[in-house]
């Protein structure tokens, strides 16, 4: 869904403008949960890529493409046969997809982001 998040309002004493309810987002993006969502319904597939197809006001949508790792035709092609080896299984879970990285912070580059690319997945 798109839209920001709304947390529950506290009861405690404080300032309203500190209760901390507006204007909490998500910190995964919606292309990022579309991915992992398609992961989650097809386990023997792995994700490839998305791209955004079409938005209302309420939804978005995105195209998510899979690839059979099991495949014949997958092995044997020589570009796109490295999805096939053990370190590429469930890459939107791991945030390995464009969509991932980014949301990661992988895609930024210079000062400020040096910490971004320490974990390993």
């Amino acid at each position: 869904r798109r839209g920001g998040r709304r947390k529950t309002r506290r009861f405690n004493g404080r300032k309203p403008k500190r209760m901390g309810v507006n204007k909490i987002t998500q910190a995964k993006s919606i292309q990022r949960i579309a991915e992992e969502r398609v992961a989650k319904k097809y386990p023997n597939l792995e994700v490839l890529n998305s791209y955004w197809v079409w938005s209302t006001g309420k939804h978005k949508y995105y195209e998510v493409i899979l690839v059979d790792p099991q495949s014949p035709s997958i092995v044997n092609d020589k570009k796109i046969n490295w999805i096939c080896s053990k370190k590429h299984t469930n890459r939107a879970l791991r945030g390995l997809t464009s969509a991932g990285n980014k949301g990661r912070g992988i895609k930024s580059k210079g000062k400020g982001s040096e910490q971004a690319r320490r974990r390993k997945l």
